[in-house]
């Protein structure tokens, strides 16, 4: 979800005035994805690397998620959307830690859709997560290495159940993946638009899933 601080010098706001625009974006996008029949929607919310921002900012980051879970849990309820985080959450303060666990055990019988949060988070470190956990069970003798195959070691990623994406939306226009879902987009299709994430409401997802139906998704097939 890029460019909320981009889109707040272009106005001659502060940066937390982006992303504050830009969590309505995500309410937004969030309500669209279900009128358009998206069952799950991940969010890179916020990344290992993140934390390098000033302290100022990343307080305001973190004071606007707690906000965030407050007063648009409703919203997850209403529509019956399963909170999932995935990341490194003993990085999160305690309050946060327990504000977000509490909204995944009320939405956790919620299966028509599926919200997933990035919150302090890597795509190498998850796997190297799942190398180290497989490592120490294969050490304990719990795992046969000759056994160890992608599903396997699928199986031991952050949120083993929920499936690959099929789409990865980058906007902003930047051209990279920056360390978002490595093991999981090996086949997911990528679109790019120089729309900033604070503009990027329902029409601009409409655009992006309109382009996916035009993609031939061969895997490698004829």
């Amino acid at each position: 979800m890029d460019g909320n601080g981009r889109w707040a010098k272009q106005r001659g706001l502060p940066r937390i005035k982006g992303h504050e625009e830009g969590a309505e974006s995500v309410s937004t996008v969030m309500t669209a994805c279900r009128k358009m029949g998206v069952k799950y929607i991940t969010l890179y919310a916020f990344s290992t690397e993140n934390w390098n921002r000033p302290k100022a900012e990343v307080d305001a980051l973190m004071e606007l998620l707690a906000s965030f879970l407050d007063n648009r849990k409703h919203e997850l309820h209403d529509n019956k959307v399963r909170l999932h985080v995935t990341g490194r959450i003993k990085d999160l303060s305690r309050n946060l830690q327990n504000k977000l666990a509490e909204v995944m055990a009320e939405t956790e019988k919620y299966d028509e859709a599926h919200l997933v949060l990035a919150l302090s988070y890597s795509g190498r470190e998850e796997i190297v997560h799942a190398a180290r956990t497989i490592a120490e069970k294969a050490a304990r003798g719990e795992i046969d290495p000759k056994n160890l195959d992608e599903k396997m070691f699928a199986s031991h990623l952050y949120l083993p159940d929920i499936p690959d994406p099929d789409l990865l939306i980058r906007t902003s226009g930047e051209m990279r993946v920056s360390n978002f879902l490595l093991w999981q987009i090996s086949y997911s299709e990528l679109y790019i638009t120089d729309v900033l994430w604070p503009d990027f409401r329902e029409e601009e997802l409409a655009k992006a899933i309109e382009e996916y139906g035009l993609r031939e998704r061969r895997f490698g097939k004829i």
